[in-house]
């Protein structure tokens, strides 16, 4: 393989409270290659988010390296970020909050584009709104509507234009799918999969549902607050899972098949320990029914077959 696209190399991300400091990102390392989809999954609040901010730069990071294209990006100044963040974009959650009420669609999409000074003239940028509205699946009639006209998948769409509008190479996909109806996060998976192979797009899609980072990662992720806890392939990952947690994730997929109605399932017990001032062992041992005593101890992700690392002391 060559030079990764983006790379991270123990990143971490801390907040200062009043309690304590909490360790929202704490030591992740993680590769994606061109034209490559790591699939990051855990439960709300393990720092997949804030992973995804700290990355582009959105949040800074507390400490560690993010390499662009074999740069370290967080030593660059913020007039080299602004060229940075065209080949780097990020699709929200909430495909509401993170629209500009006051604008049309097309002043949305084309403000990206008028930031970075990519087109001049009016008409320019308007042919090329009509060209990404066009790629992303979005009618022409929408032109001069507003996001509260639009429904939750329309909107959604207008988010992946706007991304796309300065023509990245690597987008952070924050839970793109979360807040749509099913028969919508398939439209919006399969075009954001068409749109990869035609644009050989890098994407970190960040999600709790493992059924949908099934159907689009090339590798997948496990965070638990705030550590990475396993790192493989998806055939690896769904072959084969070695940590307790990532067991109990991939047992709670719903199978409509009664021939699996008796499958073992890995029901979670006990309290999440405190992200504020964690102590130095496994933060997943107050709920793991394997705890010892050597997980006290602190935790490196280490290889168990090719490719295939976890952070466990008894895999």
């Amino acid at each position: 393989m060559g030079v990764p696209l983006i790379e991270a190399r123990n990143v971490k991300k801390y907040f200062k409270t009043p309690a304590g400091i909490l360790h929202a990102v704490d030591d992740v390392s993680f590769q994606i290659q061109p034209g490559e989809t790591l699939g990051v999954v855990g439960e709300s609040g393990c720092g997949k988010s804030t992973l995804g901010r700290t990355i582009l730069r959105l949040l800074e990071a507390t400490d560690g390296e993010v390499l662009y294209d074999g740069e370290n990006i967080l030593n660059y100044s913020k007039q080299d970020m602004k060229k940075v963040h065209r080949n780097m974009q990020m699709i929200f959650q909430d495909p509401f909050t993170s629209l500009n009420p006051r604008l049309s669609i097309s002043s949305i999409i084309a403000e990206p584009i008028k930031v970075c000074g990519l087109l001049k003239s009016n008409r320019e940028i308007q042919e090329r709104v009509g060209e990404l509205m066009d790629m992303c699946g979005l009618p022409n009639r929408y032109v001069n509507t507003y996001p509260h006209e639009l429904d939750g998948g329309r909107r959604q769409r207008v988010g992946l234009a706007r991304a796309l509008a300065v023509d990245p190479k690597f987008i952070v996909c924050d839970e793109p799918v979360s807040a749509l109806d099913v028969s919508i996060q398939a439209q919006i998976l399969n075009l954001l999969m068409d749109l990869q192979d035609q644009k050989k797009l890098s994407y970190m899609f960040i999600t709790h549902d493992l059924c949908v980072v099934r159907h689009i990662s090339d590798k997948i992720m496990v965070m638990y607050m705030g550590t990475v806890v396993e790192y493989a392939t998806k055939e690896e990952m769904f072959r084969y899972q070695a940590h307790p947690y990532t067991k109990a994730l991939l047992s709670a997929i719903p199978i409509a098949d009664l021939s699996h109605r008796n499958r073992e399932r890995h029901v979670l017990s006990g309290e999440v320990a405190n992200p504020i001032n964690p102590a130095p062992g496994c933060r997943f041992a107050p709920r793991c029914p394997h705890a010892c005593e050597r997980c006290k101890e602190p935790q490196k992700l280490r290889e168990i077959a090719p490719g295939h690392y976890v952070a466990c002391v008894m895999c």
